[in-house]
């Protein structure tokens, strides 16, 4: 499904999914998320009340039976079962564990490469916030998941072949050795 939301498999759904994300997210850079979602919940109110308030018009005027016109929403089953809650909720928390486990690991500094490795990525992170805010990114997030797929769809070839060639000048590029390496990159190699 999300697939071929950014493939633009059906470009009208695409679109209104883009539309309704991006209108939201720039609403979230000028206004709380309390006002954004009370906002949101009013003009969904006000679609349904006047859908449903003119079906009712149309009943006075004998021109409708009066249904409401959501009953089909209301009578359908909710979408997940009691298994699949529970199939997703144990996965939720085995997944959140993990998470909790390895912050752990990190913070507490059990291997120290790999703690080094996490602060270091904290501190480019400071420098891309002083640049962009979580909102700014999160747009540029959601555009680009609309627009890179389908462009590398379209133009495959091109960005493949030019993938390519990075690829082969990065093998291309030797490492000199270290001083008493002896194993991996940085190895002496053995005198002949």
């Amino acid at each position: 499904c999300v697939a071929d939301l950014v493939y633009w498999r059906d470009t009208r759904t695409s679109a209104l999914v883009l539309t309704g994300i991006m209108v939201t997210l720039l609403s979230l850079l000028h206004f709380s998320i309390v006002s954004v979602g009370s906002y949101g919940a009013l003009a969904m109110l006000g679609i349904t009340i006047t859908l449903r308030l003119g079906r009712k018009a149309l009943q006075a005027l004998r021109r409708s039976d009066g249904a409401n016109p959501f009953q089909a929403q209301l009578d359908a089953e909710l979408p997940l079962s009691q298994e699949q809650l529970e199939r997703l909720t144990a996965r939720f928390s085995r997944d959140f564990l993990a998470a909790a486990h390895t912050l752990r690991r990190l913070f507490l500094v059990e291997d120290l490469v790999d703690s080094i490795k996490f602060a270091f990525l904290f501190y480019i992170l400071t420098y891309v916030g002083a640049v962009f805010n979580g909102l700014t990114l999160l747009i540029l997030g959601v555009i680009s998941a609309f627009t890179f797929p389908l462009l590398y769809r379209q133009h495959q070839a091109q960005i493949d072949q030019y993938v390519g060639l990075v690829r082969n000048q990065l093998s291309n590029l030797r490492l000199p050795a270290l001083p008493g390496a002896t194993q991996g990159p940085y190895a002496k190699a053995k005198p002949e």
